[in-house]
């Protein structure tokens, strides 16, 4: 499994998994499916929407970290320094927490509805949290 189909809000993705760049974190995000949340507009970073998840131990480490993001592009932040988060980029974002700027990993990149991108992030800045779900297809 490569792909995967995304549901935020009414809108829908299809997303490529970066298996050659973050293998541990394809395989463990992978081992989670279908997997649920909520996901809210990034407080200071930029044009982008994060997941929080708190205290989450997802037991990995950093791979092939950035903290620019295309758009299109889910990271992941395992923990550490700040919470552990999944980040979806839509516009022009530097990602960056209260305590300065930890690195993510890029996991997934979206390959289908990408015009969807910014009216996901728009509509989740003006109306708030959204359901989204990950499921394999």
């Amino acid at each position: 499994m490569e792909r995967i189909r995304i549901k935020a809000g009414r809108f829908e993705f299809i997303a490529r998994f970066e298996s050659e760049k973050a293998p541990k974190t394809c395989a463990k995000f992978k081992s989670m499916l279908p997997y649920t949340e909520r996901i809210i507009h990034v407080r200071w970073s930029g044009e982008g929407c994060w997941i929080p998840l708190g205290e989450l131990d997802l037991g990995l480490k950093h791979e092939n970290h950035t903290s620019y993001p295309a758009p299109g592009e889910f990271i992941l932040y395992p923990g550490g320094l700040s919470e552990t988060e999944i980040l979806l980029a839509y516009g022009g974002v530097h990602f960056a927490s209260k305590v300065g700027q930890p690195r993510r990993q890029p996991f997934l990149t979206v390959i289908e509805g990408n015009a969807n991108l910014r009216p996901l992030g728009e509509y989740v800045l003006w109306h708030g949290a959204q359901d989204i779900l990950f499921e394999a297809i």
